[in-house]
């Protein structure tokens, strides 16, 4: 596989560098086109142009790149990026053809670990990100042959400084769907509902994305204990997500729900005025049956 290399640099001083010990002795720094670098597969962290970006570009713009990237090679052809992926945007950014890097063969393992520790420790990450990352080391460290689940993660955690539950947790949180774990991003579902959340099943789990955007409720942490025994009991269904989320409310609830799939249950000769007394007629049927006191508070 060619390169097109500015020089190749003996590096004398790793600590120096990288401040760690991944670089093996003897490795040379190599100039690559930026065309032929690819981005790691599944790579679960943000690259944005925001301000830190800036940072980045002004930095590279004034001293170049000091520290290089590591890559391996690429499956098809040129280098796939390991370590180094705001670099080499700060070096497109700034108008540069090449970025120096490291080119070193590893496996797929290999490859994950490094990837996620030389990422894990920014402060700007999300849920999210952090969620794919544990994951994705965490499948790479069994892989390898770890000990065991709790040393797994207990060693990740170590390394990212998060306790070992902090790492599974957020392995947890890997289980929702996208949707849930946009919100939990935004701060409006918290980890701990999350994780609850991430025991239902991918179905149930959308459900409880419809209802949030239908009443604009978001599970507490006792509505998500009720959900997850409900979902283990076989007895989740998408009328009980609604029931669990707007009993524990109090005052007026506003509850939207599209008109289209409403149409779905009711023959089209039906006028919005018969369908709004069948809904009511059922409504009050229910609450008939439930007497009104089932709390999902209550169960926990």
């Amino acid at each position: 596989m060619s390169s097109k290399s500015a020089g190749k640099v003996k590096l004398k001083s790793f600590d120096d560098l990288f401040g760690t010990q991944e670089v093996a002795a003897g490795e040379t720094v190599t100039s690559v086109p930026l065309s032929q670098l690819h981005t790691f597969k599944d790579h679960p962290f943000r690259v944005l142009d925001d301000e830190k970006m800036q940072e980045t570009v002004d930095s590279v713009k004034k001293y170049g790149v000091l520290i290089p990237g590591i890559v391996r090679p690429h499956p098809e052809n040129g280098y796939e990026v390991v370590a180094g992926h705001r670099r080499w945007r700060a070096c497109e950014l700034v108008g540069l053809e090449e970025m120096p890097v490291i080119i070193r063969e590893m496996d797929d393992d290999t490859a994950v670990v490094i990837m996620v520790d030389t990422n894990i420790q920014r402060e700007d990450i999300l849920p999210s990100e952090k969620a794919k990352a544990y994951r994705m080391k965490y499948e790479a460290m069994k892989h390898q042959g770890s000990k065991g689940d709790k040393y797994t993660a207990d060693a990740i955690g170590e390394a990212a400084g998060d306790s070992g539950r902090t790492v599974q947790r957020y392995i947890r949180l890997s289980e929702l769907v996208q949707e849930l774990l946009d919100y939990v991003d935004d701060n409006k579902i918290p980890m701990v509902v999350g994780e609850k959340l991430s025991y239902l099943q991918k179905e149930e789990q959308e459900w409880v994305t419809e209802a949030i955007g239908n009443s604009s409720i978001f599970p507490s942490k006792e509505q998500a204990d009720k959900l997850r025994e409900l979902s283990e009991a076989g007895e989740l269904t998408e009328g009980e997500v609604y029931a669990v989320l707007i009993r524990k409310e109090k005052g007026n609830v506003k509850v939207t729900i599209p008109q289209k799939k409403i149409r779905n249950y009711f023959p089209e000769s039906y006028s919005k005025e018969q369908i709004e007394n069948v809904i009511y007629t059922l409504l009050e049927n229910w609450s008939r049956k439930e007497g009104g006191t089932i709390d999902a508070g209550n169960t926990v």
